[in-house]
């Protein structure tokens, strides 16, 4: 029988799923212009791509430019383009950054896409819980984030900074006498900050501080945050379709994905939360032996998952928090912690080697306050020109941009400063539909020059010994730290800020009056990620930033 006795021919599957996708976009098209319609009067820039819409000039590693485009060429509320045309915000307006993050945050949660991605890259930690949960974990960690336990670590920060500035000494002596060598601040800072949150964090040593010594974990933490990066596509792409099926053939997708780096990093996450599980296991054996001696040992008993740990085994049963959720914690604090400090202080020695009239004035007040010899956590709070530094670094190069929030009902946002609608409105108020995707604009709160003045994009850091504009201090900035939205604000704010803080302030404090630092010719490039990291070049995306560095007096060799 022939095929036309039989009729018009059945589609192929592909044909027929080509089909089905088509529809399904042209319903969200319509869809999603009658639900955000509200949104289309707020202005921001056109929109590079129906599919991809600024999402992949925004988030992408190469984003730097795009993102100060967006924080400072178009007000406080701009409207930004997302997958297939779905409307998102970016907001720096304090008094809408204090509505959403504290006054009505309940209505503001983190998206689903965010909390998805941190449950199954890290685990059930504080980046990926919501409500009730998130309250009960914050609880139990706040003891340990507080001021009084940062004053117990300090001690523990200055013996490890030591050891690492004793073997950049060893390691650059055979050299000295050629002056100044270049060498990767990156690794050396990255392999002390690893050591740091071992020891402070998890009562753990990654590494002895001695020779090059291979860490599986820690090699894990530094890469996946640029192995994430290069995946922001596929992840929006992949949340599209997140609750089709059961979980585990979710996991057989992305172990077979067309993606070579979606592939690696779910081989990073695997080695991530294998060692976490043997660290915990090691470390919970060692409390339940009642071994104070190995506990002493690394971290001196102090660590914070050893504090954790014991608080949570004494604590009654409706506050104590499941293992699975103390491992998600030890995972989540080992990149918070790492990647954020490291790249923090490259940044700053960046801009020091760039003003080294600011490098010698803070050298100065270091050498006059002895800062390198085991100064006390209040002694080292102090010194104002090192806290100058380190809040103007901050204030002006967050390391994190890409912070959002999504409200859960339909909503009205008040504003501090009036929109100019694309028509001619001026708006007070923002309808913002359910679903709404709002990126947290750090940057643009930080450096608005209608509250921080004309030399807002300047990095001044004696402005926070001066005094701050009246414009600053008076608006309503919900950050936690300093006036500044760096460590963002409200029930979810950065629980780890102090002991970051005191990181970079021991770091510096030793190596400062050790080194002197100096730019090379090689272009750094700074490259936009979960916490953005600098790479030679904006071709390489290997992250690592050569400084010159020499010894601050001559040695005998």
């Amino acid at each position: 029988m022939s095929a036309s006795s039989k009729g018009h021919p059945v589609n192929s599957l592909a044909e027929q799923l080509l089909l089905l996708f088509t529809s399904w976009l042209i319903i969200q098209f319509f869809w999603r212009k009658r639900t955000f319609k509200s949104l289309y009067n707020i202005p921001g820039p056109p929109s590079d791509s129906f599919w991809s819409g600024n999402t992949n000039q925004f988030f992408t590693r190469h984003g730097a430019s795009f993102q100060s485009h967006v924080a400072f060429d178009y007000g406080p509320i701009v409207r930004l383009h997302g997958l297939f045309g779905r409307p998102m915000l970016y907001i720096s307006d304090p008094k809408a950054l204090h509505n959403i993050l504290v006054k009505e945050e309940p209505i503001y949660q983190e998206s689903s896409l965010f909390i998805r991605l941190n449950y199954l890259v890290f685990g059930r930690g504080l980046l990926a819980t919501l409500g009730e949960q998130h309250r009960k974990q914050r609880k139990m960690l706040n003891p340990v984030f507080s001021v009084n336990h940062m004053r117990r670590l300090t001690p523990i920060f200055y013996d490890i900074i030591h050891k690492a500035s004793g073997i950049l000494r060893a390691g650059m002596a055979a050299e000295v006498s050629k002056g100044a060598q270049e060498l990767d601040a990156l690794h050396w800072f990255g392999r002390a900050a690893l050591e740091l949150i071992g020891q402070g964090g998890l009562g753990y040593s990654f590494d002895p501080l001695t020779e090059q010594v291979p860490n599986a974990y820690g090699d894990a933490f530094k890469a996946i945050g640029p192995a994430i990066q290069g995946l922001n596509s596929h992840v929006r792409l992949l949340h599209e379709f997140a609750e089709m099926g059961p979980a585990w053939l979710r996991r057989a997708v992305m172990k077979v994905w067309p993606s070579k780096r979606m592939r690696d990093a779910v081989k990073i996450v695997d080695t991530m939360d294998m060692a976490s599980k043997q660290v915990y296991e090691s470390k919970k054996l060692t409390i339940q032996a009642g071994d104070e001696a190995l506990l002493q040992r690394i971290g001196q008993g102090k660590d914070i998952m050893s504090v954790l740990m014991k608080d949570n085994m004494k604590a009654s049963k409706e506050d104590r928090l499941p293992e699975s959720e103390i491992i998600g914690q030890m995972t989540t604090l080992m990149f918070a912690a790492t990647d954020t400090t490291s790249n923090t202080l490259c940044r700053i020695l960046q801009l020091l080697a760039t003003y080294p009239d600011v490098q010698q004035e803070l050298r100065e007040e270091l050498l006059t306050a002895g800062a390198a010899d085991n100064l006390s956590y209040d002694e080292l709070n102090k010194l104002p020109f090192l806290d100058a530094v380190c809040r103007e670094t901050l204030r002006l190069y967050p390391t994190i941009t890409l912070s959002t929030r999504m409200p859960i009902q339909d909503t009205i946002l008040s504003v501090g400063e009036p929109v100019n609608g694309v028509d001619g409105r001026v708006m007070k108020e923002i309808t913002i539909p359910k679903g709404t995707e709002i990126v947290i604009g750090s940057l643009g709160c930080n450096a608005n020059k209608e509250m921080w003045g004309e030399d807002a994009l300047e990095f001044k850091p004696r402005r926070w010994i001066e005094g701050l504009p009246a414009a600053v201090t008076n608006a309503p900035i919900p950050g936690v730290y300093s006036n500044l939205m760096t460590f963002l604000g409200g029930k979810r704010a950065c629980i780890g800020f102090k002991f970051s803080e005191m990181e970079m302030k021991v770091i510096l404090s030793v190596m400062l009056t050790t080194f002197a630092f100096e730019p090379t010719d090689k272009p750094v490039a700074w490259n936009v990620s979960a916490v953005w990291y600098p790479t030679v070049g904006t071709e390489s995306n290997i992250p690592e930033m050569p400084i010159k560095i020499r010894f601050l007096q001559e040695v005998s060799v």
